[in-house]
């Protein structure tokens, strides 16, 4: 049996020191779905208009949509990859704390990813506004035990238009809509995270997965250990992966995030093992109201 270490890298490992040293203030706690936590997005680009995954009992379905980029409907992708999650989950934190749906987005684009924790050079601009754009049209499942919510989970959002008759950069919205029956759903099924686990794992979209599984499983483990099969992680995490040897390579890639999500989450006690990992009952990267 070995235990999983962190690996060696500076920027974690500061941030891993920083949570350890100081709990969390209300700044720096986070909020996604609890379905989000089991099961997520794409990690990759995706050809095709529908992207299902499934974990256990709970699953997400994506299906594409169109927005109005100023003359009429245009087809968008099934968003993927790093910042439609830390986009969520800002999203979700504002709505949950500030108890509303409208959510102002920032005076301009740059503004809108420093809150997501990016630089803004030209091609975060073009990657924020495919995905954004993605992200509002699409159409959201989440089922878990017989409950399914269905819904867009962004109401309304101006899209980011390009006036092509002037040399002036396209118009950020600076504000969203998030429907009634997400917002409602946050008050319920919401798992508070480490804002500064997100930020530090913000380069992978994987590592972020892993840590937002982690921090919702871990803490409700009563009793004995989990044990989870390599076949079972590759089903939750996985199946993007499709060269000769798929299940090697996800393994692989799953050790090296796993590490990266131990050195931000000090707590967690997870163990390498024959076939697969074992889940030891850990504390949550943020104490529960009753805890704290």
């Amino acid at each position: 049996m070995e235990i999983v270490t962190p690996r060696k890298n500076n920027k974690l490992i500061e941030a891993g020191y920083q949570i350890s040293a100081e709990s969390a203030g209300s700044d720096n706690i986070a909020f996604t779905h609890s379905v989000l936590c089991q099961v997520g997005l794409p990690r990759s680009r995706f050809d095709g208009d529908r992207f299902i995954r499934t974990s256990g009992e709970a699953w997400i379905s994506v299906q594409a949509g169109s927005i109005d980029e100023g003359r009429g409907p245009v087809p968008q992708p099934i968003p993927y990859g790093a910042m439609p999650r830390l986009a969520m989950a800002w999203l979700s934190t504002y709505a949950k704390q500030k108890g509303t749906r409208e959510i102002p987005i920032g005076d301009s684009a740059a503004d809108f990813l420093r809150k997501l924790g990016m630089d803004h050079q030209g091609a975060r601009y073009v990657t924020l506004r495919r995905q954004m754009h993605a992200l509002a049209a699409c159409r959201l499942q989440l089922g878990f035990k017989g409950r399914t919510f269905s819904d867009t989970p962004i109401q309304q959002f101006d899209a980011w238009v390009t006036n092509r008759e002037s040399s002036q950069r396209a118009l950020w919205p600076g504000h969203l809509v998030l429907s009634e029956h997400y917002f409602s759903e946050l008050e319920h099924y919401s798992v508070p995270l480490d804002n500064r686990a997100l930020m530090a794992l913000r380069g992978s979209s994987l590592a972020l997965d892993v840590y937002t599984w982690l921090s919702h499983r871990l803490y409700r483990i009563e009793g004995r250990p989990v044990t989870v099969h390599w076949k079972a992680l590759r089903e939750q995490f996985g199946q993007e992966y499709k060269g000769k040897e798929p299940g090697k390579d996800f393994q692989k890639k799953f050790r090296h995030a796993l590490s990266d999500v131990l050195a931000v989450y000090p707590r967690a006690k997870v163990r390498q093992i024959t076939g697969g990992l074992l889940l030891m009952p850990s504390p949550p990267p943020i104490p529960h109201k009753n805890d704290r």
